[in-house]
């Protein structure tokens, strides 16, 4: 028997020293290391050897004999229990500790088919890796902790108490239900009666109930290709066929593979996960065919309180034609994996029925939480929380963008969405962004690869980035990384010594750069056009309207070229050797890496004359 066993302590564990002593000794008692009937360890010798005080292992002993794990005998001290049976729980069920599994073949009995073969597996511990670029994950920082607290104690009063205590059947807080019709749905065009809105549990609950209604297994439903892949699997469980409709930059491809679907899932404002918007003369086919046909649309109104740029379009639901729209939202994107509180809005006889089958699993969504979410709304805590986190998250994305084009311009695209919390990048073609995302956690990034939004086939060097989980100040740094694993894998590299004599320098540099004229790309695929002045100035224009424009100057000291512009590239000096041939520059940098390149269009040169040179 032995006595010595061991009982890790993390002092950055969220349980206490007193209740991860006591897991310890649980886990010693299930792995047989305290054999049944065996004598514990005094409480002095293993606060001794743990470091902690008497008084912590004295605690947690207590609570052991409370469970029943531990028996005491007068003048003998503690011993394991012999049955090891403690009160009214099995031992698999403590502190996460597992017993040993029966022999039951549970994979054969499940009825819910084979789980996809893609899927994105987040680490359970993704707040403590530094650069976290998964979209949905939350920084804590988001939450309006404070304004939810004064909510939850106002929900809390006698009276709101004696609301909602008692229950209401299946029915939802009227409160919440009157806020959200008069104060959330009217800024998406909707207008909708009491009786037009279900409380869920969250968004996907939402489209989870219309799917639930509207197919079954002689149905055809429609999803977007890429789309959500959660979606996808709620159909397949209806054992409905599916049409994986492709999506472009403009959304949602209507056209004749629509004919004869009985659902169609689409998000129209910000598709996920490619954030492009639905074109309005889109929106408005869809509606006809769905009328045409007698297709119900069940419309997934994600992220719809991020149009940073421009206002956002009408809901389906707000439109002609929108009477066959069942509306799925949530109270915000950034709220919604805290609270789980959506809402659906549909003609009251579908809510009456998706009511019924709601009472079926949970009857209603915790009434409790209903009551602060309305006061949350009531007070103008929602509002002031949407103007504080847009801020943020608008802030966050154009950094992002920012530094994917200066650290990336060269290798990477993104499409330039109006708003939302990421991007979907274009990698470079022949890195793939599984093996990518692999690596790139080991050095603490987390990126999302695309393909687990595909059904079919996918190119295999998209991956996402987001920004909601990764604090501003560290956007930057978490893409330097993961652009110098990009360069890794592709970016040419030479021998500084061997290339010395073919790099120009202190004359022959300046001579060749002053006057010339640089063409690049940004990585919005935009084009960028660099003058170097003989003077030492330099002028830099970007977008296909020179929308985008800055000025800097530029030297030459030795074999290196120097540039600082007034606000791109952050403002800082940047040197690189240029390697001038073939109508290119490329930017080397100390080790001999090309992190960058242009065309290169010689003094005098008429950039219009470059034929086929292209950037």
């Amino acid at each position: 028997m032995r006595t010595d066993f061991l009982v890790p302590l993390d002092p950055n564990d969220s349980l206490s020293l007193q209740d991860q002593v006591r897991r310890g000794v649980v886990r010693a008692v299930v792995s047989g290391d305290l054999a049944r009937g065996s004598r514990a360890p005094s409480s002095r010798s293993l606060a001794a050897r743990l470091g902690v005080s008497r008084n912590t292992v004295l605690l947690a002993y207590q609570q052991l004999v409370a469970e029943g794990f531990l028996i005491g005998r007068e003048r003998s001290g503690l011993f394991v229990a012999p049955d090891m049976s403690p009160r009214g729980r099995g031992v698999g069920e403590v502190a996460g500790v597992r017993g040993e599994a029966k022999a039951t073949p549970w994979r054969v009995r499940f009825k819910t088919g084979d789980p996809p073969t893609a899927t994105q597996r987040t680490p359970p511990d993704w707040a403590r890796y530094p650069y976290p670029f998964i979209d949905g994950l939350i920084d804590p920082s988001l939450f309006p902790t404070a304004e939810w607290r004064e909510a939850s104690r106002l929900g809390l009063s006698p009276r709101d108490v004696s609301a909602w205590a008692s229950g209401q059947g299946d029915a939802d807080d009227p409160m919440l239900i009157e806020e959200i019709r008069t104060k959330i749905l009217p800024r998406r065009g909707i207008f909708a009666g009491p009786d037009e809105v279900l409380i869920t549990l969250g968004r996907q609950q939402a489209i989870s109930l219309a799917l639930d209604l509207f197919a079954d297994r002689r149905s055809l439903v429609v999803v977007e290709e890429p789309g959500y892949a959660d979606v996808r699997e709620m159909a397949r469980r209806l054992d409905a066929r599916l049409q994986h409709q492709p999506v472009d930059a403009h959304g949602m491809i209507i056209d004749d593979r629509l004919a004869g679907a009985e659902v169609i899932v689409v998000t129209p404002n910000h598709h996920y996960p490619t954030g492009v918007t639905l074109a309005p003369e889109r929106r408005e086919a869809l509606l006809l065919r769905a009328a045409e046909h007698e297709a119900i649309i069940v419309e997934d109104d994600f992220e719809c309180e991020t149009a940073y740029f421009e206002p956002s379009l009408p809901a389906l639901r707000a439109m002609t034609g929108g009477e066959r729209v069942v509306y799925a939202s949530s109270l915000s994107s950034v709220l919604e994996p805290a609270l789980r509180l959506g809402f659906m809005v549909a003609d009251a006889r579908v809510i009456a029925e998706a009511r019924r089958l709601r009472r079926l699993s949970i009857k209603h969504p915790p009434l409790a939480s209903q009551r602060a979410a309305a006061y949350f709304l009531s007070q103008g805590s929602y509002d002031k929380t949407m103007a504080r986190t847009g801020r943020m998250l608008r802030q966050r994305r154009h950094a992002l963008a920012e530094a994917l084009n200066h650290y990336l311009q060269r290798w990477v695209s993104i499409d330039p969405a109006a708003g939302g919390t990421s991007y979907w990048v274009h990698g470079p073609v022949g890195v793939d962004a599984r093996s990518l995302a692999l690596e790139a956690e080991q050095r603490g990034v987390l990126i999302e690869p695309a393909d687990v939004h595909f059904q079919g086939p996918s190119p295999n060097n998209l991956f996402r980035l987001g920004v909601t989980g990764v604090p501003l100040e560290r956007i930057r740094a978490g893409i330097e990384v993961l652009a110098g694993l990009i360069r890794e894998r592709i970016s040419p590299s030479f021998d500084p010594t061997a290339l010395a004599p073919t790099l120009r320098s202190d004359e022959a540099l300046r001579a060749a750069m002053a006057g010339a004229t640089l063409l690049c790309k940004t990585v919005y695929g935009e084009p960028c056009t660099i003058e170097l002045r003989p003077d030492g100035s330099m002028i830099g224009r970007a977008g296909y309207g020179n929308e985008d424009q800055d000025q800097g100057h530029w030297w030459v000291e030795g074999d290196t070229w120097f540039r600082q512009w007034d606000s791109w590239a952050y403002g800082e000096t940047s040197c690189y050797r240029p390697l001038i041939e073939h109508g290119r520059v490329q930017w080397l940098n100390a080790q001999g890496v090309a992190v960058d390149s242009a065309v290169y269009v010689p003094p005098g040169a008429d950039p219009s004359e470059l034929g086929d040179l292209a950037p």
